[in-house]
């Protein structure tokens, strides 16, 4: 087995039995902030453009990028698709020109008809990517490969099953804007950093100890960051506060832990793994030491680069589009608010939006969550503050996007505060602008409940979510000849056997009100009674 690093999460994986493509990343991702480190530039992109099978681990455009994908793979190539809840990322594979699809059940192997034998793990709450992200194990008969990425699986059982791993590639650094952009004090910033980095190390060695692979391969980050806006983020001098370490440090954090599997890759370092070892050949002999050693003096070249390109895209952002923003946001979010009952008491309070203007002048809008409602902001108190340039809310506005986090917040290009404690209902609203995304996480809250809320429908009591995607029966629910349709998408139950009749892997639970009721009435007079 060899395989190709591309940068950041990208592998080419060349096997006896077909070749695999796996996020391929080139161009600059959330609001142009983020580029590949190192520089990904030299990759033979002809050589990887034909695979036989392609994976995108999720919609994150360090690891989906349409550009990329449109421009440079051959669409027969057949797509590993996670076993996701929202059929996102096969939609948008499928508006690129890719049609031919494996479907997988999460931590559940495929034999594919080349022989390659596969498992992809899949993670599915709010909180997972952009409701979304999972990782990928191959096996080839010789080798055998987990590429874990940015995925934080909890149950690794099914991993121990596929047999011992002979590589792991794995997120080490951050992927994320705390504490950057928080109005926190320098010193408190330094700290929590520090630990924040700490946390992220300590945490991508756990898992490579419990995946337990001959060699461990840093990959999924850092990214760098070459807009001179934000040139100040990356990791220059290994500033134990900086979120952003690069491979060579968590190699050697691995080191200092007694575990010395670790393996540098560069973008077109090529490792080989053959007979339980691994052989590693960089681009050019001098590559570690150019890019290392001075790192400062290497991104400045980089910079220089890349710099008229992110300039370009800026150009491109949205201004002077949208003139009444506060009409627009109320018009996309107020109903998406009233269906939003567990994510509204999450919040509890409100959110302030800043929308900075140097021509116009600031407009300050608040997200109510406690009325359901988006208005000029009129002095109300809020919990949690942001502060956006008014090109890149316009840009979300006009390009309707429904997660402003895999475009906006990841791209740093913002300011924020908060009072009280990290509350991470209010980043899976602004993951969930649909109303397909939203019924998804108010129905993933909703299954946290101990007990499964029940509703009456034509004289049952159903669940209220639905099996499907979770929707909400009480808003999307209608009933006629016993058979109950979700209108989200169409799917249909009998009500009076529970059975889909859309699928056969769903099941709603529905049982006659007047039995429940009977029920109910015979357990309280037993309970009288004892």
């Amino acid at each position: 087995m060899r395989v190709t690093f591309l940068g950041q999460a990208g592998l080419y994986i060349e096997t006896g039995h077909g070749t695999i493509l796996c996020d391929p990343w080139f161009n600059p991702a959330f609001f142009a902030s983020w580029l590949p480190f190192p520089s990904n530039e030299g990759v033979d992109v002809e050589a990887i453009s034909h695979p036989d099978y392609l994976y995108v681990s999720h919609l994150h455009h360090d690891h989906f990028d349409p550009e990329f994908l449109r421009d440079h793979v051959d669409k027969d190539a057949v797509v590993l698709l996670p076993d996701y809840p929202i059929n996102h990322l096969e939609q948008e594979l499928g508006e690129l020109g890719f049609h031919r699809f494996v479907k997988t059940r999460s931590a559940e192997e495929v034999m594919l008809d080349s022989g390659l034998r596969i498992m992809i793990v899949a993670l599915v709450a709010p909180t997972d990517g952009p409701i979304g992200d999972s990782g990928l194990a191959v096996d080839d008969g010789a080798a055998r490969l987990f590429n874990q990425n940015d995925s934080r699986p909890i149950d690794l059982e099914p991993l121990r099953r596929f047999g011992h791993f002979d590589a792991h590639f794995l997120q080490f650094s951050g992927a994320i804007w705390y504490p950057m952009v928080y109005d926190f004090p320098p010193r408190m910033k330094q700290t929590l950093g520090r630990k924040k980095r700490q946390n992220e190390m300590a945490r991508a060695k756990r898992y490579a100890e419990e995946v337990g692979a001959s060699y461990i391969f840093p990959s999924a980050g850092p990214p760098c960051f070459l807009d001179p806006e934000l040139f100040e983020l990356n990791d220059f001098d290994r500033d134990p506060s900086n979120t952003f370490p690069d491979q060579t440090v968590f190699i050697e954090y691995l080191q200092e832990h007694g575990m010395d599997s670790g393996r540098l890759l560069l973008p077109g370092s090529v490792a080989t793994l053959e007979g339980g070892g691994c052989e590693v050949r960089h681009p050019t002999p001098d590559a570690v030491e150019r890019i290392f050693s001075d790192k400062r003096a290497y991104l400045k070249e980089y910079q220089a680069r890349r710099l008229p390109e992110i300039e370009r895209r800026k150009a491109g952002w949205s201004r002077g589009q949208v003139d009444d923003l506060v009409g627009e946001l109320k018009r996309w979010w107020e109903p998406l608010l009233a269906q939003a009952n567990l994510t509204c008491e999450g919040i509890n309070g409100r959110v302030l939006l800043e929308v900075a203007d140097a021509e116009r002048g600031d407009e300050q809008i608040v997200i109510d969550y406690l009325d359901r409602r988006v208005d000029a902001w009129k002095g109300e108190p809020y919990r949690y503050r942001f502060r956006i340039d008014r090109a890149l809310v316009e840009t979300c506005v006009v390009q309707h996007l429904e997660d402003w986090v895999n475009e906006l917040f990841l791209s740093c290009r913002f300011e924020t505060s908060r009072d009280g404690p990290y509350n991470e209902y209010v980043y899976n609203w602004f993951k969930a602008l649909s109303p397909e995304r939203l019924q998804y996480a108010e129905g993933w809250y909703a299954e946290q409940a101990p007990v499964q809320e029940l509703i009456q429908m034509d004289g049952y009591l159903v669940q209220r979510r639905c099996p499907h995607l979770k929707a909400d029966l009480a808003q999307f629910g209608e009933v006629e000849d016993g058979v109950l349709t979700c209108r989200m998408h169409g799917w249909q139950f009998d009500l009076e056997t529970g059975r889909c009749l859309t699928s056969d892997d769903r099941r709603l639970q529905s049982v006659p009100a007047s039995s429940a009721e009977t029920a109910e009435r015979s357990s309280r007079s037993e309970t009288g009674t004892r």
